[in-house]
């Protein structure tokens, strides 16, 4: 019988030398002495069973958290609502402005317009330079007064494609201050748009037509926000390319 010394365990098994559980050199005792005796199977010591592996725990995924991502939804949106409202109170009433300016003119102008039959007007869409210039006093003074008319809008909305048109390229007129003269390329440079002016009114007009010229007199009375000014002119025209064109214009304050 032998024993080890660590564990105190004996063994039956002369052909064991060491312990089988620790590894400890066996030593020889007497059969007589109580001792715990391990016994092998066969002539085989016993083997060594470490313990059955069991695996851990299948841990369950974790679930993502949705109130987050709702909140900030939830407030991208209302930012979203606050920004478009500030932006609606500082737009929406410039807007309001300028629908209410653009109609006021467009009331101005259509009630400062006196066109009369479209036989009278000075536009002509076939235009013939050909077309002798009309020699009826009445229906000059009409196409006339109309382009006054129209020049004063252009003058005052600062329409230089319009002016293009009704000044002729041989144009020379008074400066807006009367100090001297100007050409077309000057006037045209030089305009301005003025929104002071809301109404005007054409009065006291004379013809003096000659062959394809033609010297229109009058006066205009400008009425502003809170004054009227009266100005006497005189505007020289020549018929050109199928229709008047103004070659010249002087004017004086009368009030």
């Amino acid at each position: 019988m032998k024993r080890c010394s660590t564990c105190n365990r004996t063994y039956t098994d002369p052909a064991l030398s060491f312990c089988i559980e620790d590894g400890t050199p066996l030593t020889t005792v007497d059969p007589g002495e109580d001792s715990t005796v391990v016994s092998s199977r066969g002539n085989e010591p016993s083997a060594y069973q470490p313990p059955a592996y069991v695996p851990p725990a299948r841990a369950e995924p974790r679930r993502r958290r949705v109130w987050p991502w709702v909140v900030g939804l939830l407030g991208a949106f209302v930012l979203g609502i606050v920004a478009i409202s500030i932006a609606a109170a500082i737009f929406v009433p410039r807007l309001v402005r300028q629908r209410e300016n653009e109609r006021t003119v467009a009331t101005n102008q259509s009630e400062n317009s006196n066109a009369t039959e479209p036989a009278n007007s000075n536009v002509n869409v076939n235009e013939d330079v050909d077309v002798p210039p009309p020699a009826d006093h009445q229906q000059v003074l009409a196409q006339l007064t109309n382009l006054e008319q129209e020049w004063t809008v252009a003058n005052f909305s600062a329409d230089k494609d319009k002016l293009e048109r009704i000044l002729a390229d041989d144009y020379v007129g008074q400066t807006e201050d009367g100090s001297g003269l100007q050409t077309k390329a000057d006037y045209l440079r030089k305009l301005q748009p003025n929104h002071e002016i809301e109404r005007w009114e054409f009065s006291d007009l004379n013809l003096l037509l000659v062959g394809d010229r033609a010297t229109l007199t009058g006066k205009i009375k400008l009425e502003l926000r809170n004054s009227a000014v009266v100005y006497a002119f005189k505007d020289k025209f020549v018929w050109r390319d199928g229709r008047w064109q103004a070659t010249g214009s002087e004017v004086t304050q009368r009030e």
